[in-house]
C-alpha cells in the first residue's frame, strides 16, 4: 500500500510539475467556452434528469482537463474519438464526432482516426465506428464514400509497411512471434508489417506523429502496458516527447477513469532516456566535392532525394545540406537518423538509389565522418 502511496505522489508530481501553467481560466468559464465551440450549446444549464453529474462531468472534462498540456482543441477531440471508439461507447462517440467537426477535424482525418484503430481493436468495433461516423457525415450532408486514402498495392505492401516499422522498432517486434510454433510467429510478423504498418499506417489523411500520438490513447485506453512501453520509445522517437504524451493520458483521463491513466503515467515517468532508441540515433557529416559544371544537375538529383526521404522515412530525422559560399561545389550534409536500422532502411529506398546512380559520376571527391553527438537525442529545432 505504502509503494502505491507513493508511486501516486511521484505521478502527481510529475503532472503538476510538467503542467503548470501561468494563467488558467476561471474552470466554469473554461467549461463554457469549451464546450460552446465543441457542441454549439450552452454547459452548466442545470437541465436534464441528473443536473448534478452534467455539472461535475462538464465542469472536469470541458473547465478542467481542457486547460492542462498543451494539445489544441482539435487534437484533443480526435484523442476522445480514438478512446470512445476503443470502449464503442457509440452514443458518445457520435457526439463527439460532430464536436470533432466543429472544431476543424475534417472528415478524412475521423474516418482515418478510426481506420487507425483497427488493428487493436478489430475489424467489428472499427465497423461499428465507422457506422457512426458515417451516420454523422450524412447528417451533415457529407458526401459518401470519402475520397480514398490508401497508398499502397498488393505489390509494395510489405515494402512501405517495413520503411514505417523498421525504423521505429526494428526486429523488437517480429523477435516477440519467435517461439510461436510451426512457424506461426513469421506468419504473425508478416500480418504486422503487411497489414498494421502496410495497409493502415501508410494511409493519409495526417503525418506519422500524430497517427503514434492517437494510437498511444488507444493504447491507454485498452490497458495495452507492454505496447505502451514501445509505443513510448516511438513516440518520442517521432518528436512527442514524456509532456505531450502525459496530455495525451490526462485528455483520456475522464473517459477512461483514473486506473488506466495511472498505469500509462507511470509508464511515462519510468521510461528513462537510456530506455529509447533515442540515445542510439546515426549522425554523420558527407563532405561532397561536385564536378562545377554539372552542379546544378547534382542540386537537382540532391533537392528530390532528400525532400522524398524527409517526406516518406519517419527513420530520417535530419538531412541538412549546405554549400561552402567560396566554392558552391563543396557540399556539406548532415545526416541524422533514428538509428543504424533506419539508415540501413534508407540507403536501400528507391529514390536514394536513384540519387546514387545519378550523380556517380558527378562527384569527384566524397568524405563520411560518422560523429558521436555531445548532447544525446537533441533536437534540430
Amino acid at each position: 500500500m505504502k509503494k502505491v502511496l507513493l508511486l501516486i505522489i511521484a505521478i502527481n508530481t510529475f503532472v503538476f510539475q510538467t503542467y503548470a501553467q501561468e494563467m488558467k481560466m476561471d474552470r466554469i468559464e473554461a467549461a463554457k467556452e469549451n464546450y460552446r465551440a465543441l457542441f454549439g450549446g450552452e454547459a452548466l444549464t442545470g437541465g436534464g434528469n441528473d443536473p448534478e453529474m452534467m455539472d461535475i462531468l462538464q465542469k472536469f472534462i470541458f473547465g478542467e482537463v481542457f486547460q492542462t498540456g498543451h494539445l489544441d482543441i482539435k487534437t484533443r477531440e480526435m484523442i476522445t474519438c480514438v478512446s470512445l471508439t476503443a470502449m464503442q461507447t457509440l452514443p458518445q462517440l457520435k457526439a463527439h464526432i460532430g464536436a470533432a467537426l466543429n472544431v476543424g477535424v475534417t472528415p478524412i482525418e475521423v474516418r482515418e482516426l478510426i481506420y487507425l484503430c483497427a488493428p487493436f481493436i478489430g475489424f467489428p468495433k472499427t465497423l461499428n465506428a465507422l457506422s457512426v461516423a458515417n451516420d454523422v457525415f450524412s447528417e451533415r450532408g457529407i458526401a459518401l464514400p470519402l475520397e480514398k486514402q490508401g497508398m499502397v498495392s498488393e505489390n509494395n505492401r510489405a515494402e512501405k509497411g517495413l520503411e514505417i516499422q523498421q525504423p521505429l522498432y526494428g526486429d523488437v517486434l517480429k523477435d516477440a512471434f519467435k517461439d510461436i510454433p510451426n512457424g506461426l510467429g513469421d506468419e504473425m510478423a508478416r500480418y504486422l508489417t503487411e497489414y498494421c504498418f502496410g495497409d493502415i499506417y501508410t494511409r493519409g489523411g495526417f503525418d506519422l506523429p500524430t497517427k503514434e500520438l492517437l494510437i498511444y490513447a488507444l493504447l491507454t485506453t485498452i490497458e495495452a502496458d507492454s505496447q505502451l512501453r514501445s509505443h513510448t520509445v516511438s513516440n518520442i522517437q517521432l518528436g512527442n516527447d514524456k509532456a505531450v504524451l502525459a496530455s495525451v493520458v490526462i485528455q483520456a483521463l475522464p473517459y477512461i477513469g483514473f486506473p488506466p491513466a495511472l498505469k500509462a503515467l507511470r509508464i511515462i515517468s519510468e521510461m528513462k532516456t537510456s530506455d529509447t532508441i533515442v540515445e542510439k540515433q546515426k549522425v554523420r557529416i558527407s563532405r561532397i566535392v561536385v564536378d562545377a559544371a554539372r552542379l546544378d544537375e547534382y542540386n537537382q538529383y540532391l533537392k528530390e532525394e532528400i525532400e522524398a526521404s524527409m517526406e516518406l522515412e519517419p527513420g530520417v530525422l535530419t538531412l541538412y545540406a549546405t554549400a561552402d559560399k567560396a566554392h558552391p561545389n563543396h557540399i556539406t550534409i548532415l545526416e541524422i537518423y533514428a538509428n543504424e536500422d533506419a539508415y540501413q532502411s534508407h540507403i536501400k529506398t528507391s529514390h536514394f538509389l536513384k540519387y546514387k546512380k545519378g550523380t556517380l559520376d558527378m562527384v569527384q571527391e566524397l568524405e563520411l565522418i560518422d560523429t558521436m553527438p555531445l548532447i544525446e537525442g537533441l533536437k534540430i529545432k
